[in-house]
C-alpha cells in the first residue's frame, strides 16, 4: 500500500511543526492529531477553537501523508459499531484505547456528539446509537497517535482565515 492524502488541520495557534504532547485526551480515536480531507470542516474547527480558547487567530494547515505499509492503519468505512466502540472507549478511559499508528473514520461532530454521549453514558445500547446515527452524513477525521505516523506527515502550509464579522444590534 502506498497512497497519498492531502489533509488539513484548524486550529487557533500559529506551529509548523506537529507535536503529540499537546494532544488533547479522551477523543474519538485517542490521544493523536487530528486532521479532515475537507478544507472546510477544518475551516469549523478553527472557528470553534478560536471561539472557545481565542488564541492568535483561525488558521487552516495543510499537510501530506503518506500512507505505507510501514504503518499500521485502521480505516472504519462509516458509522459501524467498531468506530462506535472505539470512540466509548477512547472517550471513557482516555490516552490511545488502541496500537494504530493512523485511524481514519468518520467525525463525531455536533450534529451526532448527542447520541454518542447517550451511548457512551450507557442509556442507548449500542443497536439504539447505530439506528439514530444512520441518517447523518458524516465527515471524516484522520488522526495520528505515533512518531512513527508524523515521520510520513508533511507540512504544506498554512492559511489564516480573515476576522470573524462583529454583530451590532442596533438600539
Amino acid at each position: 500500500m502506498q497512497n497519498e492524502i492531502y489533509l488539513y488541520h484548524g486550529t487557533n495557534v500559529k506551529f509548523e511543526e506537529v507535536d503529540l504532547s499537546f494532544s488533547k485526551d479522551k477523543r474519538d480515536f485517542g490521544k493523536g492529531f487530528y486532521t479532515t480531507t475537507f478544507r472546510e470542516q477544518a475551516e469549523g474547527w478553527a472557528e470553534n477553537m478560536y471561539i472557545r480558547y481565542g488564541g492568535e487567530g483561525r488558521y487552516v494547515m495543510e499537510f501530506k501523508l503518506e500512507l505505507s505499509d510501514e504503518l499500521s492503519v485502521m480505516n472504519y468505512p462509516g458509522l459501524t459499531s467498531e468506530w462506535l466502540t472505539m470512540i466509548k472507549n477512547n472517550r471513557l478511559y482516555g490516552g490511545i484505547q488502541h496500537t494504530y499508528d493512523v485511524v481514519i473514520g468518520p467525525v463525531a461532530d455536533d450534529n451526532i456528539m448527542r447520541t454518542i454521549a447517550l451511548y457512551v453514558a450507557g442509556i442507548y445500547s449500542q443497536e439504539t446509537a447505530l439506528s439514530q446515527l444512520r441518517p447523518y452524513k458524516a465527515h471524516d477525521q484522520i488522526s495520528l497517535h505515533t512518531q512513527k505516523a508524523l515521520n510520513h506527515l508533511t507540512y504544506l502550509g498554512r492559511k489564516e482565515l480573515p476576522p470573524l464579522k462583529t454583530l451590532s444590534l442596533a438600539v
